[in-house]
């Protein structure tokens, strides 16, 4: 069975075993492929944390609803591409890869070297360990640990004072990490997600303050990953943290793109929008980003703590709320006092965020530096070789995917539609053939990015964007009656909304099955997409013994989505 080689046992991600080519004739085997390789997450999973409903059987082959032989195949080969993905941005990997410690050829100066990147071309900065006296470490995000982690065992060797604070998702950290950060001086401070609380502010203040008391001597380095917006949570005066928690609530509500969501945060807090690097200056701040959002911009990731915020203000804060109905008659009301802030932040009564031209960002050579450990395109890049060393024809949609979950699941049947009519060679009664295809079967449509749901008020609903376009995805393959395509949509980080699952798997006979599996009278798929209930619809149907939820539980990392749509 396969494992990742990281630190000892410092993190189970979900690692499918190498299982041999199953004859797609042998309809049992290719049964128990699928059946290995998700007992086989379930049990890795439980090793390290209690799991439920983790046990499977074979389907049987008597049933249209039951899944084929390809399906069945197909959903093991799914998961192990998703594992792919997930281990290709592990970050406490990316760290190690990209900084050391080591000799300057040039000068035999004993320096930390970075390997980061500039329009394109790749450089190389070093950092002359002889002008500090300190290195601070501070880390916030899903994967904050890791990254902590990493740069800490790096930093072991410099000789140097190191010290930090290091905020944490709640249960995102290992025993080993925390361990490892306590005897390296780095506290390790536990806050919630997606919805900051009173640690997460604690926990910001703790890294503002240690920015503030830095000098010249003193080299920062930010470990940054998605999630970061939510964990390092400091509310700008005179908001309170439940305006903060009322605002993050109507925010993700609304279906507002987390990208647009970071510029209206960074208004409202301390430490967003370049403030963290003008807290920490005159001190070299050196910042590493594993990034969530599509396009990597950093003055978005965590909303840009350490980058100038050029490309926004208040005015476009104040768009973005009437836009998303979040005014006051909206459907989404941000608190009042957050309102009134933006007001007087658009009529020039309040400091904006720090530009370029503050000098913590405009010295030459800059102060503050940013480097791209990690992103999307790695992971959906792994999966596609994943997919191709499984014998499919991987094809590679793109990492900018956004929109509608239930909107990018229709467009993901319609291609799986398309390419499935290589099966008959025929002409179809609406006179189309198979010319003009992407790819020869079998195919796997490989794409990143991240899906929104825009959720009404008053809805109760359990579930996440993986979850619903899983859950539409199944309805449409019922309505045009597509077998032989499995479609998994995934979130990196091992979360899916605010449920336990990363997302889900789901065959033309998802619905069927599911339906027949629960009593008379509940819960159907078509009501579960009107209510944002997608989580309970999957897993109701435990009784099926085929698991639809993909469960992995916290990867450590966190790169947005993957979604892998295969067609046989």
């Amino acid at each position: 069975m396969a494992t990742i080689a990281v630190t000892s046992a410092r993190r189970l991600l979900c690692c499918v075993p190498s299982l041999p080519f199953i004859s797609k004739s042998n309809y049992a085997s290719a049964a128990t492929t699928f059946v290995t390789a998700n007992n086989y997450l379930c049990r890795l999973h439980a090793s390290s944390r209690s799991i439920s409903d983790c046990k499977l059987t074979l389907p049987s082959s008597s049933s249209s609803f039951e899944m084929t032989a390809k399906e069945a195949q197909m959903k093991g080969d799914a998961l192990k591409m998703i594992n792919a993905s997930i281990q290709a941005v592990d970050p406490y990997a990316a760290i190690k890869r990209k900084m050391r410690i080591g000799i300057d050829d040039k000068d035999s100066l004993e320096k930390l070297i970075v390997e980061g990147e500039h329009d394109g071309e790749l450089e190389q900065i070093n950092y002359d360990l002889s002008k500090y006296d300190r290195i601070r470490v501070v880390s916030f995000g899903k994967a904050s640990a890791a990254m902590a982690s990493a740069t800490a065992e790096i930093l072991s060797s410099s000789g140097k004072d190191v010290d930090g604070v290091v905020i944490i998702k709640d249960d995102h950290a290992t025993t080993e990490e925390i361990e490892l950060l306590h005897n390296n001086n780095i506290v390790v401070r536990p806050a919630s997600h997606p919805v900051p609380d009173a640690r997460s502010v604690q926990g910001a203040n703790e890294i503002l303050e240690l920015a503030k008391d830095s000098d010249s001597r003193t080299l920062v380095i930010a470990c940054i990953s998605g999630g970061g917006s939510a964990l390092f949570c400091s509310p700008r005066e005179p908001l309170t943290l439940d305006d903060l928690m009322q605002t993050n609530a109507a925010l993700l509500a609304s279906g507002m793109p987390i990208e647009k969501m970071n510029i209206v945060r960074k208004r409202l807090e301390n430490g967003k929008g370049g403030k963290l690097a003008t807290s920490a200056f005159p001190a070299a701040v050196l910042t590493l980003v594993l990034s969530d959002i599509i396009g990597d911009p950093m003055d978005l990731i965590a909303s840009g703590p350490t980058v100038p915020d050029d490309d926004s203000g208040w005015e476009d804060a104040c768009l973005l709320v009437k836009e998303y109905g979040l005014d006051a008659d909206g459907d989404h009301a941000l608190p009042h006092a957050v309102l009134q802030l933006l007001k007087l932040g658009k009529e020039g009564k309040l400091e904006d965020t720090p530009k370029s031209s503050h000098p913590a960002f405009c010295d030459s050579p800059p102060l503050c530096q940013t480097v791209l450990v990690g992103n999307n395109s790695a992971a959906v890049m792994a999966a596609a070789n994943e997919a191709d060393r499984l014998g499919y024809n991987p094809v590679v949609l793109g990492t900018r995917i956004d929109g509608e979950a239930s909107v990018i699941a229709g467009t993901y049947v319609a291609m799986a539609d398309m390419l499935s009519q290589q099966r008959n060679q025929n002409v179809k009664a609406d006179g189309s053939t198979n010319r003009f295809q992407i790819a020869k079967l079998p195919v796997a449509l490989i794409s990143g990015g991240e899906t929104t749901v825009t959720i009404p008020s008053g809805c109760n609903g359990k579930g996440g964007r993986n979850q619903e376009l899983a859950l539409m995805a199944a309805i449409k393959l019922k309505e045009i009656h597509l077998r032989d395509v499995v479609i998994a949509s995934c979130g990196t980080d091992g979360t899916d909304g605010p449920t336990d699952a990363a997302g889900a798997i789901v065959d033309g006979a998802t619905v069927d099955r599911i339906e027949q599996a629960l009593d008379a009278g509940r819960l159907t798929a078509h009501d579960a997409m009107k209510r944002h209930d997608a989580y309970h619809f999957f897993d109701d149907a435990n009784a099926d013994d085929s698991p639809h939820l993909i469960r992995t539980g916290p990867t450590g990392t966190n790169v947005a989505d993957v979604c892998i749509t295969l067609v046989k």
